[in-house]
Order: C-alpha cells, then structure tokens, then sequence
C-alpha cells in the first residue's frame, strides 16, 4: 500500500524560498508520476507541478512557471517541490499525489480522484 508524506512547509516572507518534500513509505515512487496540488482557504484544489516516471517530461501551472522546480531522488523515494521567490497568493496547504498509471503531460496535468494516493499536506504560509 502506497503512502506518501509530505514536509517542508512553514512560514516563509515573501520572495523567500521553501523546499517541498513528498515521501514514498513503504513504496519507491519511481513507477509513478507524482503531482503537487494546492488548496488556499475558500478556493478549489488545483494542480501545480507534475513529474513522469521516466523524469523526462514536466508540468508547472502559468503561475508558477518560473519560479517552481520539481525533481525526483528515486534512490530516496523522493519528489521534490523547490519553490523560489514565493508570493503571499502561494500561501495553501499543499499535497502530492498519485496513482495507478497516472500520467503526467507537459501541457496538462490530469485531475486526480479522491480515490488516488494522497499525502496529508503541508501548510506553506507566505506573509511579512
């Protein structure tokens, strides 16, 4: 059974920089496409960033082109979410996930069920 963990969240000015970790427990990630989503107070989830399984195909949503990176540590079942020059609309409690033959494009990213693995979140506050 997959689970995945999230950390690295906090409370970070604006401009300020935040790493974003989602864990594979009990599973490597390296078979599955991983996805950050985000949800801000009142607002509707949405995805932000995607990886492939194979690495070589990235997705960033307009507003975080730029500034977000996503990565993979397959050695330590890994996603990274690095997150530069962070502004106070950032601020949301945010999520990997994934799931079975979920992909990954690099104009999209495909909606996930409830149903889907998802890690517990982690809240990112950006604010002065």
């Amino acid at each position: 059974q997959l689970r995945l963990v999230e950390y690295g969240g906090g409370l970070v000015q604006p401009g300020g920089s935040l790493r974003l970790s989602c864990e594979g427990v009990g599973s490597t990630l390296r078979y599955f496409a991983i996805g950050w989503f985000r949800q801000a107070p009142g607002k509707e989830r949405e995805g932000i960033s995607c990886i492939s399984t194979s690495d070589d195909t990235t997705y960033y949503k307009d507003s975080v082109k730029g500034r977000f990176t996503i990565s993979r540590d397959n050695a330590k079942r890994t996603v990274f979410l690095e997150m530069n020059n962070l502004k106070p609309e950032d601020t949301a409690v945010y999520y990997c996930a994934t799931d079975w033959s979920w992909p990954c494009y690099a104009s999209s990213m495909p909606v996930l069920s409830d149903s889907a693995y998802w890690g517990q979140g982690t809240q990112v506050t950006v604010s002065s």
